[in-house]
């Protein structure tokens, strides 16, 4: 037995499973071994106190509950917060695509890794990340065309799965098809090397797969569908495409719509990111052919994209996920303040205080977005049931004191915050305590940022680094 978690309130948010108080017991594979209502068994409790190490933990009453899963995420942008504050999302992608045309693998490799640390302090034990593409270019919103300066090479995409890998996260990480700048066979084949890759250096434990990283928003042509579905074919893998973010360029977009239609891509697996703006006829489609989407409330409100439709692609039965996107665009990587402003916004938005319940929006930020991301990864993460992975919080409601708790699940979501997030753990291990990373590159990585971010602004924008303040 690697741990033992006593005097617990806990939301395993399995399905039919109220909260209760009681016990947690983590295995040595890392992975639930049981658990349960009121004391732990007296077998456990003896092997516990007997045990070398700091086996047996008693959290005080304290809420434990799963680690957030952010279905939509960007991690290497984590030196990028504050930019362009008051830009929507062409102009913001704009000066974003400039300041990282001026990072190499290194740079990406840190960037990354200080970005999944800072997820993993927050709470967020798994993600789906859009690695940084290999194409160096500018998008032109105006005239849907794309400039191409630059590709990188292929070890610019390795490391950034190698910092997923060392940073002890359980990552998804999305691979673009840039079959619109190199020929679509040679496209083909490097994402072919990337997912190979991504099998040889991530251990099993870590990795929750490959899957396509949907860049038809971004394309000149309908050839790029059809390359992705390719992809997803020969793999068996999935695809999240960033689709109908914006009202920029609205009618464009939804040209596109019908190059996924027709490609064969919509389908279970298949997940549109953001899905802000589509007409009744997309969001039927999509629900009839099995596709998803994942909500990202903070970076929307953020990049003044609008307000997804939840309540209308719950009842269409479309699969839903969470995700916080990014640290350039939600700022702090928040889950609770990600719950708060999705559930308040939908709220406010359909004049309903009942649309989205608190233990609704939790599920979405857990269990739902691992859904989202197909049953391989809900098997193994989400929840907290005997055989997933032990990837937990302990959240104390009174440390600092937030009052009576009336009810569990409102409590969790209205009114816990960073401040309550005591401890995290991946595998029953210990990687954040008091908002401070646990892992021995956390004060490097930092330092790396930091020197590495005005590095590569003052290759690609001297003037900027002028601006930074910090």
């Amino acid at each position: 037995m690697k741990l033992l978690v006593v005097n617990a309130v806990i939301l395993s948010m399995a399905d039919e499973q109220d909260w209760f108080r009681g016990w947690l017991s983590v295995g040595d594979d890392g992975r639930i071994a049981g658990l349960g209502e009121g004391e732990a068994p007296a077998e456990l409790l003896a092997e516990a106190r007997t045990s070398d190490g700091d086996v047996l933990r008693d959290v005080a009453g304290a809420f434990v509950a799963p680690g957030f899963v952010s279905a939509h995420s960007h991690i290497f942008t984590s030196g990028m917060r504050g930019m362009t504050p008051g830009d929507n999302l062409y102009g913001w992608v704009g000066e974003q695509s400039v300041f990282i045309s001026g990072a190499d693998a290194d740079d990406i490799y840190w960037f990354t890794l200080q970005g999944c640390l800072d997820f993993l302090a927050n709470g967020v034990t798994s993600v789906y990340n859009f690695t940084d593409s290999r194409v160096v270019g500018r998008y032109d919103p105006e005239t849907d065309a794309r400039e191409l300066y630059d590709i990188r090479p292929e070890e610019y995409l390795f490391k950034q799965f190698e910092a997923a890998r060392d940073a002890g996260i359980r990552s998804m990480n999305a691979i673009r098809v840039d079959s619109e700048f190199q020929p679509a066979e040679e496209a083909l084949e490097v994402f072919d090397r990337a997912v190979a890759h991504l099998k040889a250096e991530v251990p099993a434990e870590l990795d929750l797969g490959a899957s396509v990283f949907g860049a038809v928003q971004w394309s000149a042509s309908a050839q790029t569908a059809r390359d992705e579905v390719t992809a997803m074919d020969a793999h068996g893998i999935g695809n999240q495409a960033h689709f109908l973010e914006t009202s920029e360029a609205l009618d464009q977009q939804r040209e596109k719509f019908r190059w996924y239609e027709e490609a064969g891509a919509l389908r279970p697996g298949f997940l549109f990111g953001h899905f802000v703006h589509p007409d009744s006829y997309m969001s039927r489609v999509a629900a009839e052919r099995g596709a998803g989407m994942v909500w990202q409330p903070t970076s929307n409100g953020r990049l003044g994209s609008g307000v997804a439709d939840i309540p209308r692609y719950r009842q269409l039965g479309m699969p839903i996920g969470v995700g916080l996107d990014d640290q350039s665009c939600t700022d702090v990587s928040d889950p609770f303040q990600n719950m708060r402003i999705g559930a308040y916004t939908q709220r406010a938005v359909n004049q309903d205080a009942s649309i989205v319940m608190p233990r609704e929006m939790l599920r979405m930020h857990t269990l739902g977005s691992a859904e989202a991301l197909g049953p391989q990864v809900a098997e193994r993460v989400g929840s907290l049931e005997v055989g997933k992975h032990a990837d937990f919080l302990v959240v104390d409601p009174r440390s600092p004191e937030s009052g009576p708790v009336w009810d569990v699940f409102a409590h969790y979501v209205f009114a816990m915050s960073l401040r309550n997030l005591k401890s995290v753990f991946v595998g029953g291990e210990l990687v954040s305590q008091n908002g401070e990373s646990t892992h021995p590159l956390a004060s490097q990585a930092s330092a790396e940022l930091h020197a590495r971010t005005r590095t590569v602004a003052s290759r690609t924008a001297p003037r900027s680094t002028e601006r930074l303040a910090w």
